[in-house]
């Protein structure tokens, strides 16, 4: 099932999303199904007469991995982690699909990385691999925007990952998906830059949420990267980056100055 949040009529709404691509429809819920299930209403929209948001904004945290695909480890220089390296993006990171981001003026050199994104929907802590699927709610496609000048200087990753706009998700989250094998591309202005497989993941989706779990209390809402394949570059103002997912769908980026 897939789920949307979105404006129309100027208030904000959930919906579960039916129909082909290009010919979707919106069928409303009674609220937030994360904390009241999905509960569906007869109202229905056409997606094209809607404005899809960030199908989450979580409350609490985004939860990101970093060099969990060799190959992407390897571009960058970087010996594999033995262990999953986490970091965090706050939620003001969040945007939705087709947002305009804004480059900060302190980077030149903002990069792409499309991603997995999971979508945790209940309070956990310390998860066992096998018990996982119990605390996820769904999956999205997310584009981890990073500058990567402020990487290599500041030490830490808060600025060169956190800034505004920086963590675009959507276009929705898919709940039923088997992450083992999926397509993870990324396209700036229509031409392919990645062309990565979850299979590829140094650590799966399971493995990734247990350990992150064991670090912290997960909460519903909060989202957790799962890192990026090969072929990341730098981009600028104007350019169109887009995310796709297999089994989800597409997320559509605008930079700008």
């Amino acid at each position: 099932m897939r789920i949307a949040r979105f404006t129309h009529d100027n208030e904000i709404h959930f919906g579960t999303v039916h129909g082909e691509p290009g010919a979707e429809t919106l069928r409303y819920l009674t609220g937030d199904p994360l904390y009241v299930g999905i509960q569906e209403l007869e109202r229905t929209v056409a997606v094209s007469e809607a404005r899809l948001l960030a199908p989450v904004i979580p409350r609490s945290k985004i939860v990101c991995v970093g060099r969990n695909y060799a190959a992407h480890a390897e571009e960058l220089g970087n010996e594999l982690p033995p262990a999953p390296m986490l970091f965090f993006k706050p939620n003001t990171a969040v945007s939705g699909p087709g947002d305009p981001v804004t480059l900060p003026s302190w980077t030149e050199e903002v990069s792409y990385e499309a991603e997995l994104a999971v979508v945790i929907g209940r309070m956990c802590k310390d998860v066992p691999v096998e018990r996982v699927p119990e605390v996820v709610f769904g999956y999205t496609a997310a584009n981890d925007l990073t500058a990567r000048d402020a990487q290599r200087t500041d030490g830490q990753w808060a600025r060169a990952k956190g800034f505004d706009g920086a963590c675009p998700i959507g276009p929705w989250i898919e709940t039923e998906l088997d992450t083992s094998a999926l397509s993870v591309r990324s396209t700036v202005n229509g031409q392919l830059k990645q062309d990565g497989n979850t299979r590829d993941m140094i650590f799966d989706v399971a493995t990734l949420v247990s350990y992150a779990s064991e670090a912290f209390t997960l909460l519903p809402g909060d989202v957790i990267l799962t890192g990026t394949p090969a072929g990341v570059g730098i981009v600028d103002e104007g350019d169109q980056l887009s995310v796709q997912v297999e089994g989800i769908g597409e997320l559509t980026t605008v930079l700008r100055r």
